[in-house]
C-alpha cells in the first residue's frame, strides 16, 4: 500500500483541476528545455571545441531547468508522482533527475508498481539506499518487493536495531493481511498515569504520527488494556487517572488477519486508527484510514483489470513487449473460446442460408446474455470482496439469478419477439426469439454465479478473467439455442 494516502494527498495538495495545471506547466517547460537544448547542440558542432561546454551550458538552459526544478520542488510528493505517470519514459527520466534526491522515497511510495520499477532500474545501488533510508520501516517494506537485494541488505545494515526489527516484521506479511497495512508509529500510555502527565507526554512531541485520534493504553508487558481518544484526554479532569477515563477499543485486529476484514470494519464502524495486537494481545502497531482507503482502491482497481484479462497494471507508456506479455493471456482464452462460438454457427450454416434473418437477430440474443451474465458476476464479486456471500449460497444465489433472468427473459424476449415478428412477418420467429432470450439469459444467470463461486472453491480470485468467461459462455450458448430453436422450429 502507498504510505500517504489518496485522501491526505488530496488534502495537502491543491485541486485535481490545478494539478492538470501543473503538468501542463511541467510539460511545456520540458519541451521548452529540449528545444533550447537541441539549439544549442547545434550550435557546438559548429563552435570550437573550446567554446562548446560553455554553449552547452548556456544559461538559458540553467534557468530554464531551474524553473522547472521550482515547480517540482512545490509540489506534493503524490503530485509528481501523478505527473511522471503522465509523462512518456524519456520526459519521465528527465523530470525525475531533477527531483531532489532526499523526496526519492516519499515519490517512489506513492508511484504505481510499473512505474516504480522502472524508476527504480535508472537508479544505481547509492541512490536507492539513499532513498530508503527516508522512510519509515513499513514504507521501505512496500518498496522491498521492487528493491534489488544488495539495496536491501544495505538498508539493513543502514538501521537502527529496533527499526531492523520492525522492517524484518513488516516482509513477512502477505499484502492482503492486516500486518502489511500497519505501521508502528502509535502513541503508547500507562494506565496509572494521570491524564495531566500524558498532556505533558505528548507536548514533547514535534508532531504527532497522522491520523491519531486516539492514544493505546498498554501495560508494562505492552498489552493492550484499552484506548484513550483524544477528545476524553482534552475534556477529562487532568487529574483523573488514565484507567478512570480510558475506553475499551471499538475494534482490535490481529496482525495476520485479512487486511478485507479490516477494511470492513473501518467501513462499519467510521474509524480513523485501529490497534493491532498479536497472539498473546500485544501490542504491535496500528492501521489507519489512509492506509485502508489506498487498500480498498487498489484492490478495486486490481479487480476491475482482472476482470479484463490483464494480470498486473501496466503503465500506459510500457513497451510494447511489457504491455503483450500482460495481455496476451486472456487474449488466448478470448480466441479459442470466439473460435469455439465461430464453430457454432458454422454447424447451422444450412438454417442460416435458408433463413437469412436469423444472421441478423442471432447477435442480440449472445449480446442480451453476455451483459446479464456480467452483472450477475459483478454482483457476486463484490459480494465475495466484502465477505457478504460465501460458496455455500451457490444454491440460493442461482434459484434468485434465475428468477430474476426468467423474468427479464419473458419481458425483454417477449418484446424482440414482438418486433421480430411484426420486422419478418413470422409468428415462429418471433416465438423462437422469446425462448432463445429466455434460456440465454438462464444460462448466463447461472454460470454468473457459478464461474466466481467455483474460482472461490479454488481459492482463485473470482475477479480473474470472469468477464471474458461468462462472454464466451453466453456466446456459444445464445448462438446455439438460437439456432438450435430455428432448426427445430422453422425449418
Amino acid at each position: 500500500m502507498n504510505a500517504e494516502a489518496t485522501t491526505r494527498a488530496s488534502a495537502a495538495s491543491d485541486t485535481p483541476e490545478r494539478v492538470q495545471d501543473a503538468l501542463a506547466d511541467v510539460a511545456a517547460l520540458i519541451r521548452k528545455n529540449r528545444l533550447v537544448e537541441g539549439l544549442v547542440h547545434e550550435q557546438a558542432e559548429h563552435a570550437e571545441a573550446g567554446e562548446r561546454g560553455v554553449l552547452v551550458e548556456s544559461l538559458v538552459t540553467r534557468q530554464n531547468r531551474a524553473a522547472l526544478r521550482n515547480k517540482l520542488d512545490g509540489l506534493h510528493a503524490a503530485d509528481i508522482a501523478y505527473i511522471l505517470e503522465a509523462l512518456p519514459p524519456d520526459e519521465r527520466l528527465y523530470v525525475w533527475e531533477l527531483v531532489k534526491a532526499e523526496r526519492d522515497g516519499e515519490i517512489l511510495l506513492e508511484l504505481s508498481d510499473a512505474v516504480r520499477a522502472s524508476l527504480i532500474e535508472s537508479m544505481d545501488t547509492d541512490e536507492l539506499v539513499a532513498a530508503a533510508e527516508t522512510l519509515e520501516a513499513d514504507e521501505i517494506a512496500e518498496l522491498a518487493p521492487d528493491l534489488p537485494q544488495e539495496v536491501l541488505d544495505d538498508v539493513f545494515q543502514s538501521l537502527p536495531v529496533d527499526e531492523r526489527e520492525q522492517l524484518r516484521a513488516a516482509m513477512s506479511f502477505d499484502d492482503d493481511m492486516v500486518g502489511a497495512l500497519m505501521d508502528f508509529e502509535d502513541v503508547q500510555v500507562r494506565p496509572d498515569v494521570t491524564l495531566e502527565v500524558v498532556l505533558r507526554y505528548l507536548r514533547r512531541f514535534d508532531e504527532l504520527p497522522s491520523q491519531t485520534d486516539q492514544l493505546f493504553v498498554v501495560d508494562r508487558d505492552e498489552r493492550l488494556l484499552g484506548v484513550l481518544p483524544l477528545p476524553t484526554l482534552i475534556v477529562s479532569d487532568p487529574d483523573a487517572t488514565v484507567e478512570s477515563v480510558m475506553k475499551a477499543p471499538r475494534v482490535k485486529l490481529l496482525q495476520h488477519e485479512k487486511a478485507a476484514d479490516a477494511a470492513g470494519a473501518f467501513e462499519r464502524y467510521d474509524l480513523v486508527s485501529a490497534p493491532v495486537v498479536d497472539t498473546n494481545d500485544r501490542l504491535v502497531g496500528r492501521v489507519t484510514v489512509d492506509e485502508i482507503l489506498d487498500f480498498v482502491r487498489e484492490r478495486a482497481e486490481t479487480e476491475a483489470l482482472a476482470q479484463a484479462g490483464l494480470r498486473e497494471e501496466e503503465d500506459v507508456f510500457a513497451s510494447v513487449w511489457a504491455s503483450f506479455r500482460n495481455r496476451w493471456s486472456w487474449l488466448a482464452v478470448n480466441l479459442v473460446t470466439a473460435f469455439v462460438a465461430s464453430r457454432v454457427i458454422g454447424v447451422f450454416e444450412g438454417s442460416i442460408a435458408k433463413l437469412v434473418a436469423l444472421a441478423a437477430l442471432m447477435p442480440i440474443v449472445a449480446g442480451i446474455g453476455g451483459n446479464s451474465g456480467n452483472q450477475t458476476i459483478t454482483m457476486i464479486v463484490r459480494a465475495a470482496a466484502l465477505g457478504q456471500v460465501t460458496v455455500a449460497h451457490a444454491r440460493t444465489l442461482i434459484r434468485k439469478e434465475m428468477l430474476v433472468s426468467l423474468l427479464n427473459g419473458l419481458i425483454w424476449g417477449g418484446v424482440m419477439g414482438l418486433v421480430a415478428m411484426l420486422l419478418y412477418r413470422d409468428v415462429k420467429l418471433g416465438l423462437v426469439m422469446i425462448l432463445a432470450m429466455t434460456l440465454n439469459l438462464l444460462l448466463a444467470a447461472m454460470m454468473g454465479v457459478l464461474i466466481p463461486m467455483t474460482m472461490l472453491r479454488l481459492g482463485r480470485d473470482p475477479a480473474v478473467g470472469s468477464s471474458v468467461m461468462i462472454t464466451a459462455v453466453t456466446d456459444s450458448g445464445g448462438f446455439f439455442i438460437f439456432l438450435g430453436l430455428a432448426t427445430l422450429l422453422l425449418l
